[in-house]
């Protein structure tokens, strides 16, 4: 591995000591495994300038074919691209001494360099496991990892539709939605899957709002779910409406507001505590639940000496400085005399 200092430029070059990248017609590539990868137009765009500046610095990675003359690329995917858009007709490529097995090994293992997603490495998985025909035990063992781990990644596709990764691999939701929301989705309910990929095709949605409303799926009746996955955007329009709301109240309502719903908080959460304290009586208590009760108690405590000073409305604003309010004989310490 050498270093290559060039600010603004990617700095890994992979090499092999007995084998040397060279210039190659982009035709004369294989690119079977193109449909493995996602797409990220952003990071192709950074690509691009990176190549402009400085030129193809890390060499892409293939294997020789059954067809004389062309190689199977394995790694390189994104710079081919990048070089394409370029209107470049040459890429330099490694070489690799090896069968087109070892070669995706090499990829998977290599992932430190450039980390996969978790979908691209279930799916090299699976050709390695499917395609190669690796046990899960060889496949472990090859990959330095555990059985386990190979066996995640597997069931990882259980719930993945040809449509759905399409979906994920042209940008349209992030590996993180497919993974989280649609597959286990498309696990429990595929039509409502496919019906809320379609949506998202359209409207895209955040991933914090598309958290939200998974959140709300989950809790939702039979009707509304039809809902929530044909209209997702008219639930981004409910969220945003809501924080407005949120904002207005507190411009109308001043800190005085703010305070009132605290306290309505603070009383909502003691009186569930209270109920589920309730259903712990007749076991016995964990020490760390102990002990955090015992905790929660003094700080209950101490806490409502302050605030009953500041519902006496005499020094609100000094209760906080004044600790012990009353002089030694019980005059309180407005009363008590100056130095």
């Amino acid at each position: 591995m050498i270093g290559v200092r060039s600010p603004g430029c990617y700095r890994l070059r992979m090499t092999t000591p007995d084998l040397r990248d060279r210039e190659l017609d982009l035709h004369r590539l294989d690119l079977r495994y193109a449909g493995l990868r996602i797409q990220i137009p952003g990071a192709v765009e950074a690509l691009c300038r990176s190549l402009e500046r400085c030129g193809q610095l890390v060499p892409c990675l293939a294997v020789a074919a059954e067809d004389e003359g062309r190689l199977i690329l394995v790694d390189g995917y994104r710079r081919i691209t990048a070089l394409r858009r370029l209107g470049r007709d040459t890429a330099r490529v490694e070489p690799f001494r090896g069968d087109l097995t070892d070669a995706l090994i090499t990829v998977l293992t290599r992932a430190h360099a450039h980390p996969f997603a978790a979908l691209e490495e279930a799916l090299l998985v699976r050709e390695l496991h499917e395609g190669q025909g690796l046990s899960q035990h060889e496949l472990a063992r090859r990959l330095g990892r555990d059985v386990s781990w190979v066996n995640r990644r597997l069931q990882l596709l259980g719930g993945l539709s040809e449509s759905l990764w399409e979906g994920v691999r042209t940008g349209a939701v992030s590996p993180w939605a497919a993974v989280r929301i649609l597959v286990p989705l498309a696990r429990a309910n595929a039509d409502h899957a496919e019906r809320l990929l379609g949506a998202l095709r359209a409207h895209p949605l955040a991933t914090r709002t598309l958290r939200a409303w998974f959140a709300r799926y989950r809790q939702a009746y039979v009707r509304e779910r039809e809902r929530l996955v044909d209209h997702p955007q008219l639930f981004e329009a409910a969220l945003a409406s809501r924080a407005q709301e949120r904002i207005e109240t507190s411009l109308r309502d001043g800190p005085e507001g703010a305070c009132l719903h605290d306290m309505q908080v603070l009383e909502a959460i003691l009186a569930r505590l209270n109920k589920r304290l309730a259903t712990l009586s007749g076991d016995p208590w964990p020490e760390a639940l102990r002990q955090a009760l015992l905790r929660l108690t003094e700080t209950l405590v101490r806490e409502a000496r302050t605030l009953a000073r500041y519902g006496s409305h005499d020094h609100p604003r000094d209760a906080h400085r004044d600790p012990h309010p009353e002089g030694p004989r019980g005059e309180s310490a407005a009363d008590r005399p100056g130095p």
